[in-house]
C-alpha cells in the first residue's frame, strides 16, 4: 500500500471521490427498466426514461425520470460547472503524462503499465470507475487521460455525460444510473435477489498493481 498512500489521499480529497467510492446497491431490474424506455432529447440536453414502483394500492405505476448534466454533477458531487472547459489541449495532456512517469511513445498507446506505480493506481481507479470498458483495462483512452487532467482543471461532469451516459452505454454505468434514479425515486421496490453484484477495489488489486 505504501507506493499508493499519497495517491489514495489525493483521490479521497478530489472531486471524483464519491464517483469512485460510493457503494450504492444496484438492482438489476431498476437498470433494465430504465434502459427499456430511455431516450435523449438533444434540444433540451436531457435524458428521459421511466421506472416502475408500487402505488398505495400495490399496483405497478410508471414514474417518469429525467436528468441532465447538472443532475449528474450534483449526485456525484463532482464540483465543476457548465462554464468549465471540456477539451484539454493535446500538448497539455501529453505533458501531464510524462510528468506522471509515462515511459511509452508520445504518439503510441497509453498503457497503465507504462506509468510509475502511484499513477498506475490513479489510472486504474479512473478507468474502472469512470470509463465504459468491459475489459482491456490496461489501455487508457484519450478521454480518460483528459478526465485525469480535469481533476485539476476542467468539467468532468460534461465529459462523463457526453461520452458515457448520453452515449448509450448506460448499462456500463449501473451504479451511476442507480444513484441518479435513487435521487428521484426514493421508494423503489428492493428485492435482495435482484441485487447486481459489482466489483470494488480490494487490497489484492493494489498488490497486483504493485507487481506490474
Amino acid at each position: 500500500m505504501t507506493p499508493f498512500k499519497d495517491m489514495a489521499k489525493f483521490l479521497r480529497e478530489s472531486r471524483v471521490n464519491k464517483a469512485l467510492t460510493d457503494r450504492t446497491i444496484v438492482y438489476e431490474s431498476h437498470v433494465r427498466m430504465f434502459l427499456k424506455s430511455v431516450r435523449y432529447d438533444e434540444k433540451e440536453k436531457m435524458i428521459y426514461s421511466a421506472v416502475q414502483k408500487k402505488d398505495e394500492n400495490d399496483q405497478d405505476v410508471d414514474i417518469e425520470v429525467k436528468f441532465n448534466v447538472g443532475n449528474l454533477r450534483r449526485v456525484l458531487e463532482l464540483g465543476d460547472s457548465d462554464d468549465d472547459p471540456t477539451i484539454v489541449p493535446e500538448r497539455l495532456c501529453k505533458g501531464l503524462w510524462f510528468r506522471m512517469g509515462f515511459t511509452g511513445h508520445v504518439n503510441g498507446k497509453y498503457l497503465k503499465s507504462m506509468f510509475s506505480k502511484p499513477y498506475k493506481f490513479l489510472v486504474h481507479c479512473v478507468v474502472h470507475a469512470l470509463s465504459h470498458r468491459k475489459g482491456a483495462y490496461d489501455k487508457t483512452s484519450d478521454y480518460i487521460m483528459n478526465i485525469i487532467t480535469y481533476l485539476v482543471l476542467n468539467n468532468i461532469s460534461q465529459v462523463l455525460f457526453d461520452h458515457n451516459i448520453r452515449g448509450e452505454k448506460y448499462i456500463m454505468y449501473p451504479r451511476f444510473i442507480k444513484m441518479l434514479l435513487g435521487d428521484q425515486v426514493t421508494d423503489h421496490p428492493k428485492d435482495p435477489a435482484d441485487v447486481l453484484n459489482l466489483c470494488h477495489m480490494k487490497s489484492e488489486t493494489l498488490g497486483r498493481l504493485g507487481q506490474i
